[in-house]
């Protein structure tokens, strides 16, 4: 059991997910001495339930050149330097090199062949190739940091007091990731540790979340729960208009699905969404063709457009749409169309964190330096992962900024003076 003599170590990195783990392996790898602290029993519990059991854990699609395009923040450019010096094909590279298939389902995603434990199994054989000290379970109490003696040639150092004893490292690295999916062991641990040391934060809010909506007003819909479809989603107006083409998910609660899932890291309180229930087809023609020729029921007509359970609840939504379709007038049948082209709601909140696949907000990445990872303002403190104001989409660019993030504080790591 390690103690107070036991020798100090060049870096200690706190939170054992994507980013820990990888930026642990990179710096052990490069020479120094690392130990990797987690308060939970097993590592990378995210990783292990992410993609269905299956890890998504890059994405082909991603520009490091236009960060803007597929990450959220303050600042989203400030992700570029890193993204752009650890790249997809870079991790990918890494996959192949320890023989585990993989495939693409859609849209750049890559996922796991087998499972996401390869991927675990991956990272664990790269912090033992770089020597790295594991303590866990292990919980933090205390950090406290020292400043650099008269001398003007020693660094500062951090004396972390743990579960297993104090512990000394002149750089600390702060991988606890976000407030999402406390059951997993989420925790607000990087966030208290910035407000220690003065480091402005972001306000956080749960991100890639399903939406909800209140009860009676969702009513009508809570019937069409299990139901899935491909629309296009958006929120916002001109400039900051954002949209979506995937697949929605209606829940007994709201809506969901990646469509939904996206969107949320947009959508702002109090704002609806317009959702085009029906965006590879041309409901006005489609409707007058069906009124020319049809003696059905609208409902009957629209299941041919739409999924069956849709068709129904939406005629069920006003009398003019619950008659045959060629008694309809013109001008309801346009309404219909316009409706289910831009339907607009509302939602009252989200699913909050138990539910989130990310946490929105964070350290703000201003104080950061966009080469290190490096708090500017307190020296040999570094920030990288989820608890950094960098949120990508749904789809892998999670995982690949907590690569970037790791490789890139992993590589500006001061090595031993010894």
């Amino acid at each position: 059991m390690p103690h107070a003599s036991s020798p100090p170590f060049d870096v200690v990195i706190i939170g054992a997910g994507a980013a820990g783990l990888f930026c642990a392996a990179q710096a052990g790898q490069r020479g120094l001495k690392v130990l990797l602290i987690d308060h939970a029993e097993k590592v990378a519990e995210k990783i292990r339930i992410s993609g269905g059991g299956r890890c998504n854990f890059t994405n082909r699609d991603l520009d490091p050149a236009a960060p803007h395009k597929h990450f959220v923040g303050q600042n989203p450019q400030f992700c570029r330097s890193a993204l752009s010096r650890y790249t997809p094909a870079d991790f990918i590279a890494l996959v192949q090199k320890h023989g585990i298939a993989f495939h693409e389902k859609h849209k750049g995603q890559l996922f796991a062949d087998r499972s996401a434990e390869d991927i675990i199994a991956m990272l664990l054989a790269e912090c033992a190739a770089g020597q790295v000290t594991h303590w866990q379970p292990c919980a933090v109490k205390n950090i406290v940091f020292s400043a650099p003696g008269a001398d003007p040639s020693s660094a500062g150092s951090y004396q972390i007091d743990t579960d297993r004893g104090p512990v000394r490292a002149r750089s600390l690295v702060i991988a606890t990731g976000g407030l999402s999916i406390p059951k997993i062991g989420a925790t607000d641990f990087g966030y208290r540790l910035a407000q220690q040391f003065n480091i402005p934060l972001i306000e956080r809010r749960p991100g890639l979340v399903p939406l909800t909506f209140d009860g009676a007003g969702w009513a009508p819909y809570a019937q069409l729960a299990g139901l899935a479809l491909p629309v296009q989603i958006s929120t916002g107006a001109k400039k900051a208009r954002m949209a979506f083409d995937e697949d929605l998910l209606f829940t007994h609660r709201g809506l969901s699905g990646p469509a939904v899932l996206q969107i949320s890291s947009y959508w702002q309180e109090g704002t609806p969404l317009a959702i085009d229930l029906a965006p590879t087809v041309d409901l006005p023609a489609a409707l007058a063709q069906g009124k020319a020729r049809s003696r059905k029921l609208i409902a009957n007509e629209l299941a041919a457009l739409v999924p069956g359970r849709l068709a129904d609840a939406w005629a069920q939504r006003e009398a003019d749409w619950q008659r045959p379709i060629n008694e309809a007038s013109d001008k309801a049948l346009a309404r219909l169309a316009e409706q289910l082209a831009r339907w607009e709601l509302t939602p009252t909140g989200t699913e909050g964190y138990k539910k989130a696949e990310v946490t929105l907000g964070g350290v703000d990445t201003r104080v950061l330096s966009q080469q290190t990872m490096e708090c500017k303002t307190q020296p040999g403190l570094y920030f990288i992962g989820e608890v950094v104001d960098v949120t990508g989409w749904l789809g892998g660019y999670n995982f690949q900024w907590a690569w970037a993030s790791a490789h890139a504080c992993a590589q500006a790591l001061p090595l031993a003076a010894h």
